[in-house]
């Protein structure tokens, strides 16, 4: 069974920047996409980004487009979310997400809940203004 834990959210002021990670353990070795989504008090969870293998393709969504970065460590079995120039309104628990077998191949797919088979417990980001 595939584990995810994020580390690396907390308050921070606006402008700032945190960098959250996700470690992947259990039966990761078919991992081939993961990524972030969060969801603030009240709204709809909403698509963060996300990064397949082998080819390194990312995907963001609009909000946080040239402000937030995704990347890999292989070795680590982790994933990270750099977050920088933050917003009040990216105040949100974000959620580590994996796919492990081909489910998408297009951002519209990507950006869907729906199609991620695994998740993390989450962790808060406030950005105070």
């Amino acid at each position: 069974q595939v584990q995810l834990v994020e580390s690396g959210g907390g308050l921070v002021q606006a402008g700032g920047s945190l960098r959250l990670s996700c470690a992947a353990s259990g039966r990761t070795f078919g991992n081939i996409a993961m990524g972030w989504f969060r969801q603030a008090p009240g709204k709809e969870r909403e698509f963060v980004a996300a990064l397949r293998w082998p080819d390194s393709t990312t995907y963001y969504g609009d909000s946080v487009k040239g402000r937030f970065t995704i990347a890999r460590d292989n070795a680590k079995n982790t994933v990270y979310l750099q977050m920088s120039s933050l917003k009040p309104e990216d105040t949100a628990v974000y959620y580590c997400a994996e796919q492990n077998a081909v489910y998408c191949s297009a951002y519209g797919c990507y950006s869907k809940g729906s199609q991620w088979p695994y998740w993390g417990q989450g962790t808060q980001v406030t950005v105070s203004s």
